[in-house]
């Protein structure tokens, strides 16, 4: 286990006990502990002090918990933070929703310590690890690692699912059972109706049920994005092979899915495929499925640039964001090839950017952002590896397009 004693965290509860509590808790255990006593202070705290985990209770007065975690996860500087809700047993609480808004856990009142701690320690040595793995590892290594995790957490997750089914069928006839004993034994001994007022059976039976959709969900996800995470990674990515390019690319729309939906200061990202019915390509899977992601997180993060900066007058509120992704066959020069568009409506890029895009380690992000390959190593898969070309056209305040052309083999 990791060891993170100065790991930050921000506890957000109305509650000043509940506050009171955690904050003895975490501090004893060596953690930086900042509090917030409703969701807009929380929102502020997060953005001003980015911590390494947020504690966030369910129900507040003014901003609920599940909107707080909405504009955190909608916010680029905070939505990276890990969020685990906290709720009282005694609380309905849709648990599917605050895992659907991006929360990784929950946690019950009355706290006990030792689970309090334990869960917070998992999540922040899985950070850690998450960081650690970026940094030591280049492209194509992450590449193996990747698929290789996707395979581990395959199986204990497939063991998860399958087993959902026979949990709710097992609730079901416990709960017929129940069902009978009350009808026919309607004046049970009193120690049973002490237990029963105790453990607030009405709420256990349905409650029960919410878990259990809200674990099946959760199963489906990590099902979609191991798959996902497989076809994009390849562990034969050394191996150059035939291919199924769109899916390749539904991959890595499975994986970047988040950066599409809506942020305070944009509606979602349409996508708009435009899928010509392509024979396999014989290519490098990882290192093109590579290639093709930075290339569409590029086009997220110019809509992103000039929506955030730019003033949504009248006339622009009617052009939403767009992402459009175009393939068909083409033939040049007595050769055919794959071609692949990737075009967006962002700000464009200017003439400055455009003369030093493909020099080695030049980028325009801020430290930490973006994919980590560079436009020049891009144009190095496409031209060096694949025998391909890549090329753009771009206009300031418009957008940008990507043309890639990767070759069939000559026909013989």
């Amino acid at each position: 286990m990791t060891n993170l004693p100065s790991s930050s965290i921000l506890v957000v509860d109305d509650n000043p006990t509940n506050l009171k509590v955690l904050f003895d808790v975490l501090q004893d255990c060596s953690y930086k502990v900042t509090i917030a006593k409703n969701g807009e202070n929380a929102l502020r705290k997060a953005q001003l002090t980015q911590p390494d985990l947020i504690l966030l209770d369910v129900l507040m007065p003014g901003i609920d918990g599940f909107e707080t975690c909405r504009r955190l996860k909608a916010n680029e500087q905070t939505r990276s933070i890990p969020v685990i809700f906290m709720t009282a047993l005694s609380e309905t609480v849709n648990k599917v929703k605050g895992l659907k808004l991006g929360a990784i856990d929950y946690i019950t009142k009355p706290f006990d310590h030792d689970e309090v701690l334990a869960r917070i320690q998992v999540h922040l040595d899985l950070k850690a690890a998450q960081l650690k793995l970026i940094q030591e590892f280049g492209q194509s290594t992450l590449g193996q690692l990747v698929a290789g995790i996707a395979h581990e957490i395959n199986n204990p997750v497939n063991f998860v699912y399958g087993n959902l089914d026979y949990a709710t069928e097992y609730h079901q006839e416990i709960m017929h059972l129940l069902e009978l004993y009350e009808r026919h034994y309607p004046d049970p001994h009193p120690e049973i109706k002490e237990w029963e007022s105790q453990i607030d059976l009405p709420f256990l039976k349905k409650d029960y049920f919410q878990l259990l959709d809200s674990m099946k969900i959760g199963a489906e996800r990590i099902k979609g994005l191991v798959i996902s995470l497989r076809i994009f990674s390849r562990l034969d990515q050394s191996e150059y092979k035939l291919a199924n390019l769109h899916e390749g690319v539904e991959s890595i729309f499975n994986l970047i899915e988040h950066r599409l939906q809506e942020k305070p200061y944009r509606p979602a990202i349409t996508v708009v495929k435009n899928y010509a019915d392509l024979p396999l390509i014989r290519c490098y899977p990882a290192q093109l499925n590579q290639v093709l992601m930075n290339l569409l997180i590029n086009g997220i993060d110019a809509i992103d640039t000039k929506c955030s900066v730019e003033p949504q007058e009248e006339e622009k509120k009617n052009t939403r964001p767009q992402l459009k992704i175009t393939t068909r066959l083409k033939e040049q020069e007595n050769r055919r090839y794959a071609q692949i568009q990737i075009a967006d409506n962002g700000g464009g890029i200017s003439e400055a950017v455009q003369q030093r895009m493909f020099e080695q380690f030049f980028t325009t992000k801020k430290m930490g952002k973006g994919t980590g390959l560079g436009l020049a190593i891009a144009r190095q898969i496409i031209e060096e590896k694949h025998h391909g070309t890549i090329a753009y056209h771009s206009e300031l305040g418009k957008g940008t397009e990507f043309t890639l052309l990767i070759p069939y083999p000559e026909q013989v």
